[in-house]
């Protein structure tokens, strides 16, 4: 089992140690009825609903994990996650706030459409009968939810406000409609948007992606990629840095010019963008995407059939290989020049599949000698290669290395001899003085595909009108609601099932009451998971998406837990709505989580679950055989929350046993006869036991705070045995400190096994929740350490003794005993050559 960094194996073996005679009191203690127990009282005292009262004064706490997909019943990979984000969740309860921690459904999209296909049921059947599962698994595994504030994203009364949104994005210029290439999944049949593809395959049926040109819905994005950006800075230290970092990288922010070009035959110039200005003297050749419309614009008609040709095999292709560095250059002279604008050359213009349709403009100016790609290209093709920037390498043209990096221009004109920031500078300026260029900054980030082809999924609130045009859907007519198409085929046939039902379709013109079609796409799902945690605050409210007043109340939400998979699409998709929506005033904060843990995989034998490979675990089997504290316990123990757990390497049956010696420490305090607020209190018991309890109580506090969920559990651990040490060979378990160490320990196991910590709780003679008893005060006086005395030798010799904590870490420890005088004195000049550290109780110097 890998444990936490200072957790240290030796403390869960000791921690898994017991009398012999503990194996015949474990069968008093039933997992199975204490779980049913509380699930009914738990139901009964509602224990975690959060207040809306203006007048509580507990600080509000908003604690979010990801809402999970109804694919079918929890699994693995939800024990786990569930597990951590209850538990810092519990932390807060204990701590007294008023948390909101909420639970829905992420309903709409393709695996419940084509799970109904595939089962010939209908897409709402399929979906509500799999969040009625995870619901009462969810109540199972004990997570502290508040279900009053309970959502489904396919319920109608939620897309409505889908809607809505969108038709404020649609005022607001940021929801509009254009041809453009769009990645297409031939199996199911409908658009990606780019962070869907992974590979050049779609992520949820592995199928090669295609190109294909459509009409389709985007929100621009792009219009807030700089704020997206900069305020990423707000957000370092409190997200993992390679979630910020795979966002940064997806925005793609590049600072360059853009140039204007001549082709000859052309009236309109074309506009490339460049991150190198410095080079343009260097650009020998001009490229255009192949299936871009300026490319067949361009092209002469002699090159139009070796054109055609040519897109038949690009159109093949998806972005990822034609942007592979190792695939060979292939590409069709179009028979135009292009002219270079800072020395009026004439060079050729070349389709190729190199260059992206979507990227700027679709054209590039190419400098081989300074461009990997470009120089491939130019040595295909038999292209010149000019060298404008003095690197002092070798020639690009004969080695066939480009050399990117930086240096003095060459070759260059009015900016030979000055350096890449000057030079770019320069250039620009000169561009600009001629009406030629101007300094410009680019993005990778492309605006966010909205269409998609499929039924399961919010309909577009726009109607199509042949004297209108394009007419939004009024307010007052939302939801647009999905019809119910039971009974009807809705296999995959490139358009939406949408489209067949015809009296669902047509419609009036909410503008002049004429005819009119309604858009038979659906939105990405990704749209509702961009807002729904705004929805938690107010569910049920009837006049906007949310109330304004309650989500200024509870939000930014504090803490999001959930996979880092969702690093680009989800995180990206809900920092630019809560962007918007502050724009309009709905919000008073720009970025909704405030801080961001992602969790590890759960694996099997050092791969992921499959049922193709063999390796798949049941989470209701392992529940069934172990117990529902026990999986929570072993997922959190097992290793830090961000780290991958694998199943084959941890033991369950562990955790078992230890929250069997926990309940029998409670059982035994009970018998000894000392009831809560016993005659006498905790301060008269065993001093030795109460140190240990308050700098448990410390520890886990610091460590809770920090996330390392895994080593507070090995010092609850830790205490148990010091607990039991006290039970069975000290005080016993009559004494105070005894009774305040098993009350100690109920409530911070709580966090991570709530079941067990119940039980326990009221066998301590205490009424029930003790999710809500309030979490334990540290007596400072009682966090002194005792000294201890280290010995410190040279050649085995004693040189010297330092009083120490007996806590002290290695490093420190060594510094100590390096610095001790009598260590100076037994070394003289020698150097050291190794240093052998016990701490806390011995060093030894070996000299040079």
């Amino acid at each position: 089992m890998k444990a936490a960094e200072d957790a240290g194996s030796d403390r869960h073996v000791a921690a898994d140690r017991a009398p012999a005679r503990d194996a015949v009191r474990a069968e008093h203690y039933d997992p199975r009825a204490v779980q049913e127990k509380w699930q009914r009282r738990w139901e009964e005292l509602d224990p975690f609903r959060a207040s809306d009262d203006p007048q509580d004064e507990r600080p509000r706490t908003y604690l979010l994990d990801m809402f999970p997909y109804p694919s079918g019943d929890l699994h693995m990979g939800h024990a786990e996650a569930y597990a951590i984000g209850d538990a810092v969740a519990r932390y807060f309860f204990q701590r007294g706030h008023n948390v909101l921690h909420p639970i829905g459904w992420d309903a709409f999209g393709l695996p419940a459409e084509n799970a109904a296909i595939r089962n010939n049921t209908h897409p709402a059947d399929w979906t509500y009968k799999n969040i009625e599962t995870q619901a009462a698994s969810f109540r199972r595994y004990g997570v502290s939810f508040d279900w009053s504030r309970r959502l489904e994203t396919c319920d109608p009364g939620y897309y409505r406000w889908n809607q809505w949104l969108f038709l404020r994005f649609y005022e607001r210029g940021l929801a509009y409609r254009k041809d453009g290439y769009v990645n297409w999944c031939p199996v199911d049949q409908t658009v990606l948007a780019n962070e869907q593809v992974i590979a050049g395959r779609c992520e949820r049926c592995g199928a090669e992606v295609v190109r294909r040109v459509l009409t389709q819905w985007y929100f621009k994005i792009t219009e807030y990629a700089d704020r997206l950006l900069e305020d990423m800075a707000r957000l370092e230290g409190n997200w993992p840095e390679p979630v910020l970092l795979m966002q940064r990288n997806w925005i793609g922010r590049s600072e360059g010019a853009e140039v204007q070009f001549t082709i000859e035959g052309r009236d309109e110039p074309v506009t490339v963008f460049t991150t190198r200005p410095d080079t343009l003297y260097g650009a020998t050749f001009f490229v255009i995407a192949a299936d871009s419309p300026l490319a067949e614009e361009v092209c002469v008609p002699e090159q139009r059939g070796a054109l055609e040709d040519y897109l038949a095999r690009v159109r093949k292709l998806t972005d990822i290989e034609r942007q592979e560095t190792e695939r060979e250059k292939t590409g069709v002279f179009l028979g135009r020049y292009a002219i270079n604008p800072v020395n009026g050359e004439r060079i050729p213009v070349w389709a190729a599949d190199y260059v992206l349709p979507d990227y700027g403009t679709g054209a590039i100016m190419a400098v081989p000698a300074h461009d990997q790609r470009d120089l491939d290209f130019a040595r295909a093709f038999g292209l010149p290669v000019r060298v404008v920037v003095e690197t002092g390498g070798p020639d690009p043209a004969a080695t066939g290395v480009a050399t990117p990096g930086d240096g003095e221009l060459i070759n260059s004109g009015p900016i030979d001899g000055l350096p890449k920031a000057e030079a770019i500078a320069a250039i620009t300026e000169i561009l600009a003085e001629r009406g030629l260029g101007r300094a410009a900054v680019n993005y990778r980030l492309r605006d966010w595909l909205l269409s998609r082809q499929r039924f399961w999924g919010t309909p577009i609130p726009i109607v199509y009108c042949a004297s209108c045009g394009e007419v939004p859907v009024p307010d007052d007519q939302l939801p647009v609601v999905l019809p119910d198409l039971r009974g009807q085929d809705l296999a995959p046939k490139g358009v939406s099932p949408l489209a067949a039902a015809t009296d669902w379709v047509n419609t009036e013109c909410p503008k002049c009451g004429g005819p009119a079609t309604r858009d038979t796409d659906t939105m990405d799902t990704f749209v509702d998971s961009s807002w729904y945690f705004l929805r938690y605050c107010s569910p049920a409210y009837e006049h906007g998406p949310f109330d304004v007043a309650a989500v200024r109340r509870w939000n930014p939400v504090y803490l999001y837990v959930g996979g880092s998979e969702h690093a680009i699409l989800h995180l990206m998709y809900s920092r630019f709505f809560v962007k918007v929506l502050h724009d309009m005033r709905m919000v008073d904060f720009d970025e909704p989580f405030t801080r961001l843990l992602n969790q590890g995989q759960v694996i099997n034998q050092g791969r992921a679950m499959s049922k193709s490979l063999g390796n798949g675990v049941d989470l209701g089997e392992q529940l069934a055989a172990h117990g529902v504290d026990a999986i929570r316990l072993t997922m959190i123990f097992a290793s830090p929350p961000a780290d991958d757990i694998d199943w084959a390497d941890v033991k369950p049956e562990a955790s078992v046993r230890f929250l069997g010696r926990v309940w029998r420490l409670a059982a035994e305090v009970n018998a000894a006869g000392v009831g809560a607020g016993g005659a006498s209190g905790p301060e008269t018991g065993d001093r030795e036991l109460r140190k240990v309890t308050h700098q448990t109580i410390d520890e886990v506090t610091r460590l809770i705070e920090a996330r390392r969920l895994n080593v507070a559990i090995a010092r609850l651990m830790e205490l148990a045995t010091a607990a039991r040490k006290a039970i069975d060979s000290g005080p016993g378990a009559a004494d105070p400190a005894v009774r305040e160490a098993a009350e100690t320990l109920t409530v911070l196991l709580s966090l991570f096994a709530p079941y067990t910590a119940e039980e326990c709780w009221e066998l301590l003679g205490h009424e029930a929740s003790v999710a809500i008893a309030g979490w334990p005060s540290a007596d400072p006086a009682l966090l002194v350490q005792d000294l201890v005395t280290c010995v410190v030798q040279v050649n085995a010799k004693v040189r010297d003794r330092l009083q120490v904590p007996p806590g002290i870490g290695e490093d420190e420890l060594r510094e100590l005993a390096l610095a001790a005088p009598g260590v100076s004195r037994a070394l003289g000049d020698r150097g050291v050559r190794t240093v052998i550290v016990r701490a806390p109780k011995l060093v030894n110097i070996v000299p040079a």
